[in-house]
């Protein structure tokens, strides 16, 4: 039902974003709770993604996805905060932040087809 190349693409980057936050971890005060969260989320997009493989409907499809999506989005702030906050090196997060963009824009143009597809669903049957 879905590409499986988003499913691996979702669970390297939570790799890189344990690694990242393991990183921060290493620092104090407030880099330690902006970890947590980047890491809550971060990792959060991929098994949204893997739990979406399994969904019983197109319905529970999407929801998952927009799930995945609105975790991407917050992946997206919280390292833009780290970056911009000058926690870490911009040099450093710029790739994982872009990567977390990439991700952000397939999940759109995903849910998107999903929406399309229940909608025509829906239409079908209704003649």
């Amino acid at each position: 039902m879905y590409d499986r190349s988003i499913s691996d693409r979702t669970k390297q980057f939570a790799v890189r974003i344990v690694k990242a936050c393991s990183f921060i971890d290493e620092q104090s005060g407030a880099s330690r709770t902006l970890a947590k969260q980047l890491l809550r989320s971060g990792t959060s997009i991929g098994a949204n993604v893997r739990e979406a493989q399994s969904a019983q409907s197109d319905r529970d499809f999407l929801h998952k996805l927009e799930i995945a999506l609105k975790e991407a989005r917050e992946t997206q702030y919280w390292l833009e905060i780290l970056i911009e906050a000058e926690v870490v090196s911009s040099k450093k997060f710029s790739l994982l932040l872009q990567e977390a963009n990439e991700i952000g824009k397939i999940l759109v143009v995903s849910t998107q087809k999903i929406k399309k597809k229940i909608a025509d669903k829906k239409t079908k049957n209704q003649h």
